[in-house]
């Protein structure tokens, strides 16, 4: 991971502006409206610094405009399973995993935040919580932010809801013991087996479990994003938009 931000290359934007590309005519380029998302996404500033790049990037407002509609119509998950699939095609895989690692992340909110907020008993962390579903290459299948309090189980059952329709090929779920028997329960009448993992009690600072490491990774990478230290979105929603986009450009720079 490349601690620069870059903007979106010519052969880059040729696959995403076939998704996003609603062929409306506007006063800014698609392109750079979307290059602006992925900067701050990047770099975590405020939406408003964006008009201090006078001349790089369209006004703030028109910015975070496109980003919420693309957030209220689903096109940042459709932008990015589209992207997954691809990736995974070039790696020579099938295009749907049939194997998922699921875990979360508590993380600290801002101080103007109250919306889905509460407090992680077992971390002490008072913010929100990220579910998220990953392949074998760490490729984000389906994710779901909630309030820090609130159960890896419950949460857990959200993110297999959101799978529906999309893993025709899923068999299996693979999770830590953090996940107890409702979960395994929900998962089992989703039509999917759970694998219960967990390290030696021996062992000492970060092992590799097996079938995990890879959604482990995943939240490494989310580290490269500013935007995504903290929570610092209003609305879940957002939150989840900003997630989406920080795994497109993940995937994007693969291909």
């Amino acid at each position: 991971m490349t601690d620069c931000f870059y903007e979106l290359t010519d052969s880059q934007w040729q696959i995403i502006e076939k998704i996003l590309d609603d062929k409306r005519k506007r006063w800014h380029s698609l392109r750079t409206i979307c290059n602006a998302i992925l900067w701050i996404n990047r770099t975590g500033a405020q939406w408003r610094e964006l008009d201090k790049l006078a001349g790089n990037y369209p006004p703030w407002q028109t910015v975070y405009y496109h980003f919420r509609q693309f957030k209220l119509r689903g096109v940042w998950e459709e932008l990015l399973d589209s992207l997954v699939v691809k990736e995974r095609r070039r790696q020579q895989r099938e295009d749907t995993p049939s194997l998922l690692a699921i875990d979360s992340q508590s993380v600290k909110i801002m101080q103007f935040i109250a919306q889905e907020t509460g407090i992680d008993g077992h971390k002490l962390i008072n913010g929100r919580k990220r579910s998220i579903a990953v392949d074998r290459l760490g490729l984000l299948w389906s994710l779901a932010v909630t309030s820090a309090n609130t159960s890896d189980n419950e949460a857990g059952r959200l993110v297999i809801d959101r799978l529906k329709g999309k893993v025709p090929r899923l068999k299996m779920i693979a999770a830590d013991h953090g996940y107890k028997v409702s979960f395994v329960e929900y998962v089992a009448a989703a039509g999917y087996e759970t694998e219960i993992v967990q390290k030696p009690e021996s062992s000492q600072g970060f092992v590799p479990e097996k079938n995990r490491w890879p959604v482990e990774r995943s939240f490494g990478w989310l580290n490269f994003r500013r935007r995504l230290f903290r929570d610092v979105e209003k609305t879940v929603a957002s939150a989840e938009a900003m997630l989406q986009i920080a795994f497109i450009s993940f995937v994007i720079n693969r291909l």
